[in-house]
């Protein structure tokens, strides 16, 4: 298999930000684990909202801390993915969205990449402090909740988000 670095998304990327965004909204995809990226057509806007969302006191209203990661091939430095790693709930978060979220790129799904990517970013967590992580799916959603069963998630229960009309499956990975 191909090697793999995530790195927290920089200026050196923003043609592949763009092209990633583009074939995620032409997909309409729901671009989890890429913050706003979906409504923020200027990548160095999005750039920096993702640094400030890096520290406490910087961090919009109603966000909590988190680190975004994109997920790139080095053969030939493409993104594949992206990836966010919230340090701790909000209300929002511990029912619903969970410690990560991630998005596989249109062209790259179904070859194992998410299950590699979520494992990566387990270790960002585990070095961070964190013993357990949660990570919701949308019920039906076999792509991810194989991901997550692939790194030892264990499912607790399926909850009803409203504010998205879909029921969602919860899953803890002890670290």
């Amino acid at each position: 298999m191909d090697k793999f670095v995530l790195i927290k998304p920089n200026f050196n990327y923003e043609s592949d930000i763009e092209a990633f965004r583009k074939e995620m909204l032409e997909a309409d995809s729901s671009m989890d684990g890429t913050g706003p990226l979906r409504r923020m057509e200027n990548i160095i806007e999005w750039l920096e909202f993702n640094k400030k969302c890096e520290n406490e006191e910087s961090a919009p209203e109603n966000w909590v801390p988190c680190e975004q990661f994109i997920y790139v091939r080095e053969a030939d430095n493409k993104i594949v993915g992206m990836i966010q790693f919230r340090h701790y709930f909000n209300e929002f978060l511990e029912k619903y969205g969970g410690h990560i979220g991630y998005s596989v790129r249109p062209d790259e799904r179904r070859k194992g990449y998410a299950k590699h990517m979520l494992a990566d970013c387990l270790e960002v967590c585990k070095a961070y402090g964190l013993t357990e992580v949660l990570i919701t799916c949308i019920q039906g959603n076999e792509g991810s909740k194989y991901t997550i069963l692939a790194n030892n998630g264990e499912y607790e229960s399926t909850i009803y988000c409203e504010p998205d009309n879909v029921y969602l499956e919860r899953y803890w990975i002890h670290l």
